[in-house]
């Protein structure tokens, strides 16, 4: 909570209250006015002029009092300005400002900024092929109903919560080709804060593909290869179609099927024909 200095605004405020007594005080004047003429009307000692005009003049004093009573609501929301509260909980940031400095509606930096982190929005783009792949395994009409994404953070570790796409825009960016989507997160335990990167992660499903070890593939000229060693050890590069990634492994479409071999390391001088002593991991490719 920051407090201005509130000495003008709680004059103005005294000022206004002395106002609203001074209006009612006239208004109670003009009520006892008109009492007073009633019955010497109604006696015809005075004529109903004068009791015309006191009932006129009554009017104007409960306007003057709503005027002031007006004032004084207007001299309370500006007493009100004077103590800034947080809307909301958050991460507060730095404090430019000197407790004695002058402030005023023209500075272009704000006292400070506050980060409402209970949920938090993560963008993150796609291609026009793993968008439309996307929605294709999702069969989902609308971004509501979507599956549920994964969020790795910068040091590796998958965020305990899942998030949820709630937004997806309208085109896509002539410039990069791809179109920006968000995901909400909650963030309960404020592990995360505004500025965080990360990586999302998208649960599509895939059928027949075999998960290939990034680091067993060999990329040229965009086209990604492995070493297939055939049953006499002999190796030869294969090209495969890569359909996506989970973790640290591609999936593989084509290129490959279920039982070869290929090799996982040491290959950076192998050749066509090269005859290997390869040894079995005891990690195998497994089809999913």
């Amino acid at each position: 909570m920051l407090k201005i200095n509130q000495q003008p605004f709680s004059e103005a405020l005294n000022n206004a209250y002395a106002n609203l007594h001074a209006a009612e005080a006239e208004l109670l004047q003009r009520n006892l006015e008109i009492e007073k003429l009633e019955p010497l009307v109604k006696n015809e000692v005075v004529s109903p002029y004068q009791l015309k005009t006191a009932e006129a003049t009554k009017k104007v004093a409960e306007a003057k009092l709503n005027q002031a009573k007006a004032m004084v609501s207007s001299a309370k929301i500006n007493m009100g300005y004077t103590t800034i509260k947080a809307p909301v909980n958050g991460y507060i940031g730095r404090f430019p400002k000197k407790q004695g400095s002058i402030i005023s509606p023209a500075d272009v930096e704000p006292l400070t900024s506050l980060s409402d982190v209970h949920e938090v929005h993560v963008y993150f783009a796609l291609g026009e092929k793993g968008f439309f792949r996307f929605k294709e395994k999702s069969s989902a009409a609308n971004a509501e109903a979507l599956p549920a994404v994964s969020l790795l953070l910068a040091d590796g570790k998958i965020y305990p919560e899942k998030g949820k796409i709630d937004m997806i825009a309208g085109q896509f960016n002539s410039n990069t080709g791809t179109i920006t989507l968000r995901a909400t997160f909650s963030n309960s335990q404020g592990i995360l804060r505004s500025g965080n990167t990360g990586k999302i992660q998208l649960d599509i499903p895939h059928e027949n593909v075999i998960l290939v070890p990034q680091q067993a593939t060999v990329e040229v000229q965009d086209k990604i290869f492995v070493f297939v060693v055939d049953k006499d050890n002999v190796v030869a590069r294969q090209p495969i179609e890569v359909t996506g990634k989970s973790g640290d492994n591609y999936l593989v479409k084509k290129g490959l099927l279920h039982g070869n071999r290929i090799v996982y390391k040491g290959f950076d001088y192998l050749v066509d024909g090269t005859v290997i002593q390869p040894e079995k991991m005891k990690k195998t490719i497994a089809k999913k």
